[in-house]
Parts: C-alpha cells; structure tokens; sequence
C-alpha cells in the first residue's frame, strides 16, 4: 500500500512543489490539500493519510495548534511532518513538542523530501536526530523541565530500557540498535514499545524529547 500524504501549505507553489516531488514515487499518493491547518481535521478524517506534511506558520490556525487538535481530536491520528523554512526556529520545536513526528526544510533537496516522508511513515528511526538535539539544545529548558522529569521518574525505565532510549536518540534504528546490542530486532521493538508506553510518549520524536527536556539524555 501505498503512504498517503495530505498537503498542508498556505502558498500553492510549495504545494504544487512537495505534490509533484511525492506523486513521482511509486510508493506515495497525495491524496489531499489544504491552505491552512483549520482545515486539517475534517480533510484528515475524509482523505485518512499516514502523513499529513504541515507548514508551521499558516494565517488563520498555525501548524502548531493544528497538531495540538488533530492528536487531541482525531482516533488513531495520521504522522505528522511539520514543514519549515527555518531551521534553527522555535516553532519548530513547539511543534515537535506538539506532538509532530519530525520536520522538514522547504528547501529540502527531493531525494530528502521522499526519505523524510517515508521515514516518518515507518516510524523506525528519528528525523534529522542532530537538529533535534541543537533545536532541545537551544529551547528545552536545559533538562529542567518538571514534567518532563516527573514523567521520567514515573517511568522508572530498566537499565537496557534507559540504554535504548540514548541510542534512540542519537537517531538509530531499531536495526542498528540490534546491532550495537547485539540483540534480535523483535527484542529492540519490544524494549521501543515499552519505553514510549512507560513515558506515556505518542512515538519516538517525544520519547526522545522528554529524555532531553528531563536532562536522562544531555543535548549538547
């Protein structure tokens, strides 16, 4: 089956763009458009994609409080890729902390855009890990954020647990991960599942986020 994608942008070019990129690979369908996040909930709940790719600034509803509504108000929401100009941008990191899986430039090369999409499709690995780290690095409180820190402690993660979410968050895969520990692949989606479930984390980019934000895992 195909990834379905649906295009969220107020500019028609950078939707046309990312549309004409996406629909040349046989593996993605676009199967929807919006100018603007207000319209996210309903065209999600028509088109069902496994992503929807969201520009964060938009006119009326931004991309941030567009995925604050969608997770909150959507069963079994889509993965969402949050699109920006800016990289370095702290509306990026408030919607990562939103709840998006992981974002991408608008200037993004289309070999990028693909393998972005499809890699949040997947869920198996973390977008960009190093722009992740520099963007918790510059705006997540520096390991002190209570909840953060409550939920961490709530957690109370096993040894090899706590030793797959720092692999985790230098960006592995649950292969690679198998790898480094020298354990089956099952073993490590078993010991992934466990971590989001313990942290009460919709998927790795907010398992990854509070261990930075709870100062488990040190961004710098």
């Amino acid at each position: 089956m195909p990834v379905r994608v649906l295009l969220v942008d107020d500019e028609p070019l950078v939707r046309a763009g990312l549309r004409a990129v996406l629909e040349a690979q046989p593996d993605i369908e676009v199967v929807g458009e919006a100018a603007d996040g207000a319209a996210v909930i309903p065209l999600v709940r028509q088109t069902r994609p496994d992503v929807v790719a969201m520009d964060v600034r938009m006119p009326l509803l931004d991309g941030i409080e567009a995925t604050r509504a969608l997770l909150r108000t959507v069963a079994d929401p889509p993965k969402i890729l949050v699109v920006t100009t800016f990289e370095n941008d702290e509306y990026v990191y408030e919607a990562l902390r939103a709840g998006a899986d992981g974002f991408l430039l608008k200037r993004a090369r289309p070999a990028e855009i693909v393998h972005a999409v499809r890699l949040i499709a997947e869920g198996e690995s973390l977008l960009f890990p190093s722009s992740v780290r520099q963007l918790a690095a510059a705006y997540g409180d520096g390991g002190g954020n209570r909840a953060a820190r409550a939920a961490l402690e709530r957690a109370r993660l096993t040894e090899r647990e706590g030793e797959v979410l720092r692999l985790m968050a230098r960006g592995l895969s649950n292969a690679e991960i198998a790898a480094r520990l020298v354990v089956g692949t099952e073993t490590v989606k078993s010991h992934v599942s466990a971590v989001l479930a313990k942290l009460g984390a919709r998927d790795r980019t907010q398992a990854v986020i509070t261990a930075y934000e709870s100062g488990f895992v040190a961004p710098g």
